[in-house]
């Protein structure tokens, strides 16, 4: 399960009154309502406009005695650095939005590889921190109301987004509380595509902004979970642009 927990992780980590549930039967409202009640429960537009760069650590568990630390890096407009550590051996995965790379020993790389096209593409659509309903429109996506449904008892609005690169996700928000509690979307996983939910829970906030300290990850087909408990998080830290850059040993073609 390790092999591929990294991959998995990396996909995952990467991120709000209401009428009751019988009114909203009879008057469904509208995305843009339901977008805009989520955007303000987080912090409102300002707030996340205003986050240039952003960093998060936290403890990863796979199962039984597969523990580790992650750490994931963020700074506009696409840059992206995700960490994992196990029992002393650390992956990296790293991208500026055009081009990465990556240094994978859970997965037999213990040398820096670049990224494939895809997987960068990938990459940048994780870095916008600000998630896809922020300025949807904007950014060439598609959301449409795709009913509701009861996750662990409690009512949620299921959203169909289609991003502007032809992606489908599907955000879950809770009817309460307008948090993110899950979403579902597909991603190549060691080069084949996976079913993966993520659901989010235990939100806080740091400088005015709120943010889920609780992510389990889990892949269709496979029977263990990840659980990731969100230890710290900085809004704005310095991240240079040489934190993301393509180091020369990794431009090379794949294998």
């Amino acid at each position: 399960m390790i092999k591929v927990a990294s991959a998995v992780v990396l996909c995952a980590f990467v991120s709000a009154s209401l009428a009751a549930p019988s009114a909203l039967a009879a008057s469904p409202p509208t995305v843009d309502k339901i977008v805009a009640k989520y955007v303000a429960a987080r912090g409102g537009l300002t707030k996340i406009r205003s986050v240039q760069s952003l960093r998060q650590k936290g403890h990863v568990t796979a199962g039984p005695n597969q523990e580790g630390v992650v750490m994931r890096e963020l700074k506009r407009p696409a840059h992206t650095r995700f960490e994992l550590k196990v029992q002393g051996v650390t992956a990296v995965f790293v991208s500026d939005g055009k081009q990465g790379w990556r240094v994978n020993p859970f997965d037999g790389d213990a040398e820096r590889k670049p990224l494939s096209d895809e997987v960068v593409a990938e990459a940048a659509e994780q870095g916008d921190f600000e998630g896809p309903l922020v300025d949807w429109k904007a950014k060439g996506h598609k959301v449409e109301l795709a009913g509701q449904e009861d996750l662990a008892g409690r009512p949620a609005y299921k959203l169909k987004v289609t991003l502007a690169s032809g992606g489908v996700r599907y955000d879950y928000i809770d009817v309460k509380s307008m948090n993110l509690v899950r979403t579902e979307t597909t991603r190549q996983v060691r080069g084949r595509p996976v079913q993966i939910q993520a659901t989010f829970g235990d939100f806080k906030k740091t400088d005015g902004l709120l943010f889920p300290h609780f992510v389990e990850v889990a892949a269709a087909g496979r029977p263990n979970t990840l659980r990731i408990d969100v230890e710290s998080v900085e809004v704005n830290p310095e991240l240079s642009d040489a934190r993301f850059a393509m180091p020369a040993s990794a431009q090379k073609p794949l294998p």
